[in-house]
């Protein structure tokens, strides 16, 4: 009895040391990872607290992209980008056999065939047709505006929420697409207005907004309103201003929207007219046209917005 407590003890010992990155033994910080060994050890005392882990890598080395894809025995990982998911099997086009080795005139006809099959045995019903069509709108749109691969995943899993929720119904499969598209972006803090999103779309602005209300109050999605300075990078990119510029419209928009003066105004506008305000007071020539230009908003908004800025900050660019 008096030996099974004591062991208790010394793995509950034990236990909080390893938590606190204490050694057991000696209570010291000293522990460190010996990756030759594959082992724990205590510097002061010696102590192997781990030893042999599991490695759930595998078992090969590849030093490219390329090596990686040849080495690899697994599929593609399951993604909500494909109708899908990305689990049905996919027949070559190169006409090869396992071995690399070019096949005969007569099984490229049977390949043929089979493709033709099995393209059309992956969608079952409407509903499946619909996603597939919803999917690839995304796809494209995504290339086209040179968002991330997290923004086609979340605009993906909008659009099959609405889908099973029949918000379809009377409709565009576009404009949900799309819609479900601005929403993602929006979501995931990457900055895309309605207007550039509008340009990559095949529907027209209005019913974009009006979809994206509608799906975002039925989906229960709330989001913040878009900050115009997270605008200013890309658009300052854009314009190749000095690093001093781009810090300056950020300094002015922090400081005009803690004065609630961007209320009601379109977040890209806004940004411009930080952006060219801020070239003004660095004296740094920057054209309005370029800037409204670059934003997709007009001069006359821009030249307004920036009067409005320099008041609210009480600066006057140098004359």
């Amino acid at each position: 009895m008096t030996r099974s407590i004591i062991d208790h003890a010394r793995a509950e010992s034990e236990s909080r040391g390893r938590e606190a990155g204490l050694c057991p033994d000696c209570e010291t910080e000293t522990i460190v990872h010996d990756p030759d060994r594959g082992e724990r050890v205590c510097e002061e005392c010696g102590l192997v607290l781990t030893e042999d882990p599991i490695d759930y890598g595998p078992e090969w080395r590849a030093f490219n992209a390329q090596e990686h894809d040849e080495l690899s025995r697994v599929g593609a990982p399951l993604t909500q980008s494909m109708h899908d998911r990305g689990l049905t099997t996919t027949i070559d086009w190169r006409n090869r056999d396992a071995n690399g080795h070019s096949m005969s005139a007569d099984k490229h006809g049977q390949l043929h065939r089979l493709r033709v099959w099995q393209e059309r045995i992956r969608t079952k019903n409407a509903g499946e047709r619909n996603l597939k069509y919803a999917l690839s709108e995304i796809d494209r749109m995504v290339s086209a505006l040179g968002v991330p691969k997290p923004v086609k995943e979340t605009a993906s899993v909008i659009y099959r929420q609405a889908l099973d929720q029949d918000l379809i119904r009377g409709r565009s499969i576009e404009g949900v697409a799309t819609s479900a598209l601005y929403t993602a972006c929006r979501k995931e803090g990457i900055p895309r207005s309605l207007e550039e999103v509008t340009a990559v779309s095949r529907v027209d602005q209005r019913e974009i907004g009006r979809t994206y209300r509608y799906v975002a109050d039925e989906l229960d999605i709330n989001l913040e309103p878009t900050n115009p300075r997270q605008f200013v990078p890309r658009f300052c990119s854009e314009l190749d201003v000095d690093k001093d510029v781009e810090s300056k419209a950020i300094e002015i928009i922090d400081e005009t929207t803690n004065q609630g003066l961007h209320s009601g105004k379109s977040p890209t506008g806004f940004a411009a007219a930080a952006i060219y305000a801020a070239g003004l007071l660095c004296e740094e020539t920057i054209p309005q046209r370029a800037v409204a230009d670059t934003a997709q908003t007009t001069v006359v908004t821009v030249r307004n917005r920036y009067r409005e800025q320099l008041e609210a900050i009480d600066q006057q660019p140098a004359t």
